[in-house]
């Protein structure tokens, strides 16, 4: 139906005046009733090549008075004039941005039908073509009263996209919708979907639990950090373990280039220690007290080749002894063998007494005795100290004495030093303080020392991990999960088999601080995509992974102060869709958002934001992102949202349809809890007449 004629025309508006005919801004069109004088209401021209072109109305004019003569000819002597935009083409059925040829003037203007946006839009019946689903409802058009908008599931999901809006705008029931619309389709259910929420407030459970009435084949899992098993979450954990050398580092704020080599040998000395102790519990102390004494003589070696004077070297070789005492003492239970306590006791006061000082010399005393610490031929001998009065002295027995100590088994030593750890193998987190207080001795005796200083930071962090209560999810005393693999097929039911399983997870971080949420969802992350980077060949198109960020500008923020110094959810914008990994991001800061992730997505959900900042960082970021949109982002009310990108054809502003159930994020009634009571009395009832 024509309703004027364009009398204006510019690169970017045209100007329509309606015909004197056209008296209401409703038209009634096979029974549907069309508003097209409403600001955001779409119209269609045709150029000189048939092509229609689509347009919104974006100004509503009433000259009375003015001008009405001049276009009588062509029925046009109404008051009223109104601007439309062009958006796009519609070309052979099919739509696409932009304008090719203009109209010329005194075209006709026409009402845009459902008929035309379903085109537009390209809509099907939304029903499942051979088992397979190709749309989900999104909810209602705000310029096209009761027109329902899809979204078409390939077009949204093989993308990155954001759900941006103030606190309250409603994103969080727009993501709670779109999981009803995936989870809730029959006849071929979404077993093959995989959905991991980082839940930031805690809102999703009451969303996707039961009363959510999801699909009967889909499993829904719901986690939570530093809690136990209860009727409605189970207990989140993720084992340190499983964090690689760069993790660590990022989590203890170390030093990448100076403290990294650190960090890497006390890990690698831990693995070491519960290898000893794993191995064989019956030979595990023994083999412990050699290796503590072939480190120790390897750093009194050290010392004394290294320091000139020998009041220096003794002062260094008797401080080593003192505090690797102090370690031993730490390390080593009250029911281990007295034979092997009494042994490394031995091997610990001959260290000090040859530490001996006679006039400022220790006549060699204590190089001399390293000769005879390592055994030389295939059993050890015992080793005795005698003592003079200006030096000490050693000899070999084969038999223990009093005082003396068994010689070091080198070949054992160099066994469990060779001991390696590779990355997500177990081990266990309770040696990390006697690896630490190792791995610092041997930078002393090497004449680091100021290696104490360099690392407290570190060590303070790495109390925070052994000792808080924050930390606790992370601290596992049993090699639950062997690897990656294992760990991603347990928690997740991420893995190569035939099974699906756990389509829907829900992390409730909501309890733990910055860091370990930071923590928590970059390791989560980055496990999820170093496993798809491995998939090959069609391997890389199954099974994909959508990961939604809740709050995403508390861990993926674009400043320097991240706790994570290789921001994966970077990696994974630049990199995850060729793996089939993809991120739906949600936030109500997007200026504190990485620019990177942010512009990587394809898809953009945007509720209201009265922000100025955030509206010029998305007007920075975003390539195809225009004025216009501010106006309408800023006038969204909750609920409402413009939505834009590879999932429509051209930007439409939506009302999102409810969540039912809605996450737990409404608003509190402060009056009805400051007022109400359950019961009045009559006395209280203002209302109560008397008798």
């Amino acid at each position: 139906m024509k309703i004027g004629k364009i009398i204006s025309v510019e690169y970017d508006k045209f100007r329509v005046r309606l015909f004197h005919t056209t008296r209401n801004s409703t038209v009634n069109i096979d029974g549907k009733v069309y508003y097209f004088g409403n600001i955001g209401s779409y119209l269609k021209t045709l150029n000189s090549s048939g092509e229609y072109i689509m347009c919104e109305v974006v100004s509503i004019i009433d000259w009375v008075g003015h001008e009405n003569q001049v276009y009588s000819t062509y029925n046009l002597d109404s008051s009223r004039e109104i601007i439309i935009k062009p958006i796009g083409t519609l070309v052979n059925e099919k739509f696409c941005m932009g304008v090719g040829i203009f109209p010329s003037l005194y075209s006709d203007v026409e009402i845009v039908t459902f008929n035309d946006l379903d085109l537009i839009l390209s809509y099907n019946e939304g029903d499942a073509v051979n088992g397979v689903h190709s749309t989900i409802s999104i909810g209602t058009s705000k310029s096209l009263i009761n027109y329902s908008i899809e979204l078409d599931i390939n077009r949204f999901f093989n993308i990155h996209s954001a759900v941006l809006g103030n606190s309250g705008s409603g994103k969080s029931n727009t993501i709670a919708h779109i999981l009803h619309e995936v989870y809730r389709k029959h006849g071929n259910e979404a077993i093959g979907a995989k959905t991991i929420i980082f839940d930031a407030n805690g809102e999703y459970p009451m969303a996707l639990g039961e009363e959510a009435h999801l699909n009967n084949e889909i499993e829904s899992v719901f986690y939570k950090p530093n809690i136990s098993d209860n009727g409605v979450h189970k207990r989140f954990v993720l084992p340190y373990y499983l964090m690689n050398l760069d993790e660590w580092l990022s989590f203890l704020m170390a030093s990448e280039r100076t403290q990294k080599p650190f960090w890497d040998r006390v890990l690698q000395e831990s693995y070491k220690f519960y290898s000893i102790f794993n191995a064989d519990k019956r030979n595990d102390a023994h083999r412990f007290a050699n290796y503590i004494k072939w480190k120790l003589r390897q750093m009194l070696f050290n010392i004394v080749s290294r320091i000139d004077s020998d009041t220096s070297k003794m002062t260094a070789a008797k401080g080593a002894v003192a505090t690797l005492r102090q370690t031993c003492n730490n390390s080593l239970d009250d029911d281990v063998d007295n034979n092997v306590l009494t042994d490394l006791a031995n091997f610990l006061n001959a260290c000090n007494d040859l530490c001996v000082i006679n006039f400022g010399n220790n006549n060699d005393s204590l190089s001399n005795a390293l000769d005879l610490f390592t055994a030389i031929d295939s059993e050890p001998k015992y080793v005795c100290v005698i003592k003079y009065k200006d030096h000490c002295d050693t000899k070999l027995s084969d038999t223990v004495t009093e005082g003396a100590f068994r010689q070091i088994d080198e070949n054992d030593a160099l066994l469990v030093d060779q001991n390696k750890l590779m990355p997500g193998k177990y081990f266990d987190y309770h040696y990390l303080r006697t690896a630490v207080d190792m791995v610092l001795l041997e930078e002393e005796a090497h004449g680091n020392l100021h290696i104490r200083d360099f690392t407290s930071t570190l060590m303070s962090r790495l109390d925070f991990f052994l000792y808080n209560p924050e930390c606790a999810f992370m601290r596992i005393d049993t090699p639950d999960y062997q690897d990656y693999n294992d760990y991603l097929e347990k928690m997740f039911g991420i893995s190569d088999s035939e099974g699906k399983s756990k389509q829907l997870i829900t992390i409730d971080s909501s309890e733990v601080g910055t860091d370990a949420l930071e923590l928590m969802t970059s390791v989560v992350s980055r496990m999820v995509f170093d496993y798809r980077k491995y998939k090959f060949g069609e391997s890389r198109q199954q099974k994909p992974i959508h990961l939604i960020l809740d709050e995403a500008h508390r861990y993926i923020r674009k400043d320097a102060n991240y706790i994570m110094r290789e921001n994966i959810f970077e990696k994974i914008a630049r990199e995850g869709r060729k793996y089939s990994l993809y991120l739906i991001i949600s936030s109500q800061r997007p200026s504190e958002l990485s620019q990177t992730v942010l512009s990587q997505c394809g898809n953009y959900i945007v509720h209201r934001i009265q922000n100025e900042v955030d509206m010029k960082y998305i007007y920075s970021v975003l390539p195809y992102f225009c004025e216009d949109y501010i106006t309408k982002i800023k006038q969204a009310v909750p609920g409402e949202a413009l939505i834009f990108g590879n999932c429509v054809p051209m930007p439409i502003m939506v009302k999102v349809e409810e969540a039912v159930p809605a996450p737990n994020s409404k608003n509190c009634d402060i009056k009805m809890e400051w007022f109400y009571k359950e019961a009045m009395t009559d006395e209280d009832n203002p209302n109560k007449q008397n008798d």
